[in-house]
C-alpha cells in the first residue's frame, strides 16, 4: 500500500470506530485527544471513564469547519470574526447550543452551551469530514495527567480504551486550545492557549474576567496537568534530588531546557513532553526556571500553576 492508502485506511478505521460508539486517539496541532461521536452518550461515557474525569468538565466538539460549527452552536459576529480568524487552529468557541442532539447532554457537562473548535491537523481533518458530525476529544490523558504531544505518550495513556490510536507526528502547538466565551457581555477569556490574549483582543477587543462563566470550560481544575513529582515553580535551579526545566540561554541545558533561545513557542511545543521526561527521572521533584508572562507565556504558567496544584 502506499503512504495515502495506509492513511485512507486508517481514517476509515477511526470512522468505522467512532460509528460504532468506539474511541479513538486522534492527533490534532494542540495535544492528542481521546475522539469518540459527540451526539453518543454511551462513547463519551466511556472517556470520562477512560480518563478518570469528571463529569462536570464539559468536553470540546471538534467539527470540519465553520458551516459545522454553527450547525452545533448559536455564533454571533463576534464568535464568526473569531472564528475566520483563527480556524482552522487552536481556538475554542464557548456559544449558546443550538442542536443539543449533536453534542449530548453528557458532553456539554449539562450546559446550556457548547465549547466547538475546528482543528488544524490534516489527519484530525480528514476524519471528521470523513465522520460528518461533532467529535468530542479531550486530550489523551488519564485526568489531572499532563497531556500527550506525542502517539507513543497517548497510547501509554490511554491506549487501552482506544479501539484506533492514529499516528500523526508530534504536536506542532503543544498546549491546549484558548477556549473564549462569547455569550451575552464581553468575550471573556475562560483558558489561555494556543492563540494569545492579544491575538484574540485585536479581534473583539479587551477580554473580560473569566470567573462568571468558568465553569463552563474544560482544563480548569486547580491540580490538572501534573506529573507524578511535585513541582517547583519560579526555581533558580534544582535542588538536591530534582529535575530541573530550564528556560532561556542562562540555564544549562541537560536535555531538559524548555528553549535555549528563551523562544515561548519552542517552550509551549517541548512543556509537556519535558514534565513528562523529568517525571521519568524519578526524581524527589521538578523544579521550573521562571518563564515570562507575556504572549503564551501565560499559558505555559497556567498549565504549570495547576501542575503545582496552585492558581493565581
Amino acid at each position: 500500500m502506499s503512504p495515502e492508502e495506509v492513511q485512507d485506511a486508517n481514517v476509515a478505521g477511526a470512522v468505522a470506530a467512532l460509528r460504532q460508539g468506539g474511541l479513538v486517539i486522534l492527533p490534532t496541532e494542540t495535544v492528542y485527544g481521546l475522539a469518540a461521536d459527540a451526539a453518543n452518550p454511551g462513547a463519551v461515557a466511556r472517556i470520562y471513564e477512560a480518563k478518570g474525569r469528571p463529569s462536570f468538565n464539559p468536553l470540546i466538539a471538534h467539527v470540519a469547519d465553520l458551516a459545522a460549527a454553527e450547525r452545533v452552536a448559536a455564533l454571533d459576529e463576534r464568535a464568526r470574526r473569531l472564528a475566520e480568524a483563527f480556524w482552522p487552529g487552536p481556538l475554542t468557541l464557548v456559544a449558546p447550543i443550538r442542536d443539543s442532539g449533536a453534542v449530548c447532554d453528557l458532553a456539554r457537562a449539562g450546559l446550556d452551551t457548547v465549547a466547538v473548535r475546528v482543528p488544524g491537523h490534516p489527519l484530525a481533518q480528514a476524519v471528521l469530514r470523513a465522520f460528518g458530525g461533532p467529535v468530542v476529544a479531550p486530550s489523551a490523558n488519564r485526568s489531572g495527567r499532563p497531556s500527550p504531544t506525542t502517539h507513543a505518550d497517548a497510547v501509554a495513556e490511554t491506549g487501552f480504551a482506544a479501539e484506533v490510536a492514529l499516528e500523526g507526528g508530534p504536536c506542532a502547538v503543544g498546549l491546549e486550545s484558548t477556549v473564549v466565551a462569547v455569550l451575552d457581555g464581553p468575550v471573556r477569556l475562560l483558558r489561555p492557549g494556543g492563540v494569545t490574549r492579544a491575538q484574540i483582543a485585536a479581534q473583539v477587543g479587551p477580554l473580560a474576567d473569566a470567573e462568571a462563566d468558568a465553569k463552563r470550560s474544560p482544563g480548569r481544575l486547580t491540580l490538572h496537568y501534573a506529573p507524578d513529582a511535585p513541582v517547583r515553580l519560579n526555581a533558580a535551579g534544582a535542588a538536591p534530588g530534582e529535575a530541573f526545566l530550564g528556560f532561556g540561554p542562562a540555564c544549562a541545558d541537560d536535555g531538559l531546557n524548555l528553549s535555549p533561545a528563551g523562544d515561548l513557542r519552542q517552550a509551549a511545543t517541548r512543556l509537556f513532553a519535558y514534565l513528562r521526561a523529568a517525571d521519568r527521572r524519578r526524581p524527589t521533584g521538578i523544579a521550573v526556571a521562571p518563564i515570562p508572562d507575556e504572549g503564551l507565556g501565560e499559558a505555559i504558567n497556567d498549565r504549570l500553576r495547576r501542575a503545582a496544584g496552585f492558581v493565581g
